[in-house]
């Protein structure tokens, strides 16, 4: 199981590490970041995040419970109280030899139960480039659905990069999560 912990200075190194490439950056990051991410940079991104009740940005480390490493990161942004919408960003399984066990699953059900419990959320969205398969299905198998592409967004050397966008609404998770309960009992 994962657990989720706030992301603080004591974790750049590892996310430095994972992120060691421009097109993993930009496949994380979208343009948020340019290569190489720094520690500089890491504390610009967690600049004012975290304070559950003033921040519109939440950024966790995800934790496997059992071993007690950090395997992964996820961050919960434009967090908007007044229309209860967050968008899920800058989700990564960290070490490429766990990619492919559920983990991004656990990451992201783990976001979302934090956003729909915790900051009771109507909405919450993400954006996801349309060649990443492995992390589409991941969301899908989430609950999220596809609103739409936004077509040839970022140019990456030569070629385009399009954008789909996915949303699940709070009674779409609880029904899920209401299944997920019973079946488990």
């Amino acid at each position: 199981m994962i657990k989720l912990e706030y992301f603080t200075p004591n974790d750049f190194q590892l996310l430095i590490d994972w992120i060691n490439n421009e097109d993993l950056l930009m496949n994380w990051a979208g343009t948020q970041f340019r290569f190489p991410l720094t520690p500089d940079k890491l504390n610009w991104y967690i600049e004012d995040a975290n304070d559950f009740n003033d921040s519109d940005v939440m950024i966790y480390k995800a934790v496997d419970e059992e071993s007690g490493k950090t395997v992964g990161h996820v961050s919960l942004t434009a967090l908007n109280r007044r229309n209860r919408s967050a968008r899920i960003t800058r989700v990564l399984v960290g070490n490429t030899g766990e990619r492919g066990r559920g983990l991004g699953e656990q990451i992201t059900r783990a976001v979302m139960k934090i956003g729909f419990e915790d900051f009771h959320l109507h909405r919450m969205s993400l954006g996801v480039y349309d060649f990443n398969q492995p992390a589409i299905r991941c969301y899908k198998k989430c609950g999220f659905q596809v609103d739409g592409v936004l077509r040839d967004i970022s140019r990456q050397g030569d070629t385009f990069w399009s954008l789909m966008e996915m949303s699940i609404l709070e009674n779409e998770w609880r029904e899920l999560n209401q299944h997920e309960e019973i079946t488990t009992l």
